[in-house]
């Protein structure tokens, strides 16, 4: 799924993210332009440099929800 980011994805937000992608099973990838990360590493997410108005790939084949408890999190809008 193609989200846009709302706010800037870094530190603390990242933390929470982490965390959240950790609470499920199976591979759950961000992909930005070139760059294809695991969400459940803090230093992947970091690398992205996430901010608003870019547009990233969620995919979380295994587990599909957890795309809508990243949504939750309020970073990120369909």
């Amino acid at each position: 799924m193609i989200v846009k980011v709302t706010k800037p994805v870094f530190a603390e937000s990242a933390s929470q993210l982490v965390n959240t992608t950790n609470n499920y099973e199976g591979t759950i990838l961000l992909k930005k332009e070139h760059w294809v990360v695991d969400a459940k590493s803090l230093l992947g997410v970091l690398a992205l440099s996430l901010q608003p108005g870019q547009e990233v790939e969620i995919e979380a084949k295994e587990n599909p929800e957890a795309i809508d408890a990243i949504l939750a999190l309020g970073f990120f809008e369909k």
